[in-house]
């Protein structure tokens, strides 16, 4: 099964987008910044061009709204995809090669017919990249960025993948940003949110696990947004994905190596930071490698945390981020992590998606603070009955 296709662009919208260029070029006008001139002049160039096109036989533009959304796709958007992006159902979209174009919706991927050029999609990236300061060449062949809509996307180029740049759209979707919004979704059951809203409220460290795309993110910026009004909250990510309203937020993301080689500003950097925030709560997009220490002294220090992590169970994501912290020197001693693991991470919540797509909580477990036999000790505290 595939995706209906954007709708096609005819040579008259694409001549039109040209001269849309050319005016806003010479009008100085971004269109990034001033949207509503960049559509005044898409409307009135798609107007002129329909003025003048039987007197000079040239091909009528039927639906007039339509062509001048495609030429504000072209010129300011994301061109062929600027569909796709727009679209709220679709929640990722990826491009294997110039031809593969692939879009899931409600957990399932289905392909795109839409045939793009490789000129095509370095132009896309390109534009995609102009606004976040990141950049993509043989000497930086991999890219992680936000775009302006909180949407991430992440590009791996030649001769690290086979032939083709290979590009990644996780989209920033509005509609599952609360735990009533994912209870409405089938996600969990109203007395789970209610328990995690208490954790919350109680100042409890929160680890959400899953695989990849069992819904880790979007549990986590719920839960975020679900903190009490009056809390501090401090956010690190590798990238913006998070994009939580809240009264006292402040959102910080790593930054990649200059040309010269300096600059980065790491995950570990950004944990330490943010401990100087006087925060109420650190929130930590992924775990994934040393800055896990880094995170487990800040909670041990007495600053409640939430962070999500890749596991297949939440006694695995403790195993984990009892592991984690062995990567930040030799000096660390596993007879020192795990008690910390045991007495600052409080609950892990575990996340699943089924075959189907669907994605729901399918087990919270506690921590009872205790240490045995090499482990840390948990207790079931809800488990999703069998789909």
């Amino acid at each position: 099964m595939t995706l209906a296709p954007p709708a096609e662009i005819g040579s008259a919208t694409r001549a039109v987008a040209e001269r849309v260029r050319d005016r806003l070029r010479s009008e100085r006008t971004d269109p990034a910044v001033e949207p509503d001139r960049a559509a005044a002049v898409a409307h009135a160039e798609v107007r002129a061009h329909n003025d003048i096109a039987l007197a000079r036989g040239l091909e009528v533009i039927d639906d007039e709204a339509a062509a001048a959304r495609q030429v504000l796709a072209m010129v300011a958007g994301f061109g062929p995809l600027q569909d796709l992006l727009e679209d709220p159902t679709v929640e990722e979209i990826w491009i294997n090669a110039p031809d593969r174009v692939y879009a899931a919706r409600g957990g399932r991927s289905e392909r795109v017919k839409l045939a793009l050029t490789e000129v095509g999609v370095r132009d896309l990236v390109e534009r995609m990249l102009q606004s976040t300061g990141r950049r993509i060449d043989m000497s930086t062949p991999f890219v992680d960025a936000s775009l302006p809509d909180g949407s991430r996307l992440h590009v791996v180029i030649p001769d690290i993948t086979r032939r083709h740049w290979a590009v990644n759209i996780r989209k920033f979707l509005t509609s599952h940003r609360t735990l009533e919004d994912l209870v409405a979704a089938g996600s969990m059951p109203p007395e789970v949110a209610a328990q995690l809203r208490s954790h919350l409220a109680r100042g409890r460290s929160i680890v959400v696990s899953g695989a990849t795309h069992a819904g880790k993110t979007t549990l986590l910026a719920a839960l975020v947004a679900a903190c009490p009004p009056e809390q501090r909250l401090v956010t690190v990510e590798e990238t913006f994905e998070l994009a939580v309203s809240a009264p006292d937020i402040v959102a910080m993301q790593c930054r990649q190596p200059s040309l010269e080689g300096t600059g980065e500003v790491s995950m570990r950097r950004l944990v330490k930071e943010a401990l100087r925030m006087r925060p109420d709560r650190i929130v930590v997009g992924e775990v994934r490698d040393a800055e896990a220490l880094d995170l487990l002294l800040a909670l041990n220090t007495g600053v409640p945390g939430a962070a999500t992590v890749h596991a297949n169970s939440a006694r695995e994501a403790l195993r984990k981020l009892a592991a984690l912290p062995l990567l930040a020197g030799r000096n660390i001693d596993a007879a020192f992590i795990l008690p910390a693991v045991a007495s600052s991470v409080h609950v892990v919540v575990h996340c699943e998606r089924s075959t189907r797509g669907r994605r729901r909580i399918a087990e919270i477990v506690e921590t009872t603070g205790a240490v045995v036999d090499g482990e840390v000790e948990v207790r079931s505290v809800y488990r999703a009955a069998a789909p």
